[in-house]
């Protein structure tokens, strides 16, 4: 009980070092090496508790994201209320798991075909009425990213993104992306060899393969549109496709554009 209550404060701190992050790693070893004695003395069961096993990767994401008054559990607090609360006090009180899961799917349903109506309907007035375009050459804009709610691809490691979309250096520059994000002071060398230094947990990420850029009056200007090679069912090979962006990121050093480049495309299109 003492490893753990160490870990929970050390969790806590405002700042932390590598000399604090240490000692949490040792607290929850001190824990699970002793943690036998609640199962002997049948306190507890097991311990395959989901809020149990999610303290092995505090150490790592305080590293990767910093100190944990970051953070806040506001979203999931909401969400039981949504689907928990609301859904018990639809229901007669009386067996009530198989009504709260009949209601909270109706509701699901419903919301599905809201925002399908509404899909249409924004289609439709895309449809009837064509936007003005300026005659003459393209000016220069704001233009704001539409993305669809559901990646393209899922699950796209990181060796496929170098071998199949050609981004060789992607998990380099998310390195530099993140310790970027974490300290935005940091330029040239010094944010590559902090890049170099960050730790990153995971291996695959969602790939979307289709960007809207749309202006301040909700019309589409341009999209980007990325497909790379596959075979069709005739087993033909159909190569890839990758549109051309130019992407501004701002007055920077040669040597930090051409790192952030790929992110600016996140952020802002000039043409």
């Amino acid at each position: 009980m003492h490893g753990l209550l160490n870990f929970l404060y050390l969790a806590q701190l405002p700042s932390q070092m590598t000399d604090t992050i240490s000692c949490l790693e040792r607290s929850l070893i001190t824990f699970h090496q002793n943690k036998d004695i609640f199962v002997d003395l049948r306190v507890q069961g097991h311990f395959n508790i989901l809020k149990i096993h999610s303290l092995l990767h505090y150490s790592s994401l305080i590293s990767l994201f910093g100190s944990t008054d970051n953070y806040n559990t506001k979203q999931t607090e909401r969400l039981h209320i949504d689907f928990t609360k609301d859904a018990y006090h639809a229901t007669n009180h009386k067996d009530e798991y198989p009504q709260m899961t009949t209601w909270l799917e109706h509701h699901e349903k419903l919301q599905q075909h809201a925002v399908h109506i509404k899909w249409r309907q924004q289609q439709h007035l895309t449809t009837s009425v064509p936007p003005q375009r300026p005659i003459g050459a393209p000016q220069p804009g704001t233009y704001y990213l539409k993305m669809t709610w559901n990646p393209t691809l899922w699950r796209v490691s990181f060796d496929s993104i170098a071998n199949n979309y050609g981004a060789i250096d992607f998990q380099d520059l998310l390195g530099d992306f993140l310790a970027h994000l974490r300290q935005p002071h940091l330029s040239g060398w010094a944010l590559h060899d902090c890049g170099e230094n960050t730790l990153i947990t995971f291996h695959h990420t969602p790939v979307f393969h289709k960007i809207k850029f749309m202006d301040g009056d909700g019309a589409v200007i341009d999209s980007i549109h990325i497909q790379p090679e596959q075979l069709d069912s005739h087993r033909r090979i159909i190569p890839a496709h990758f549109d051309t962006v130019l992407v501004r990121t701002g007055q920077q050093p040669d040597n930090v554009r051409r790192k952030q480049g790929m992110f600016g495309l996140l952020e802002s299109k000039s043409s």
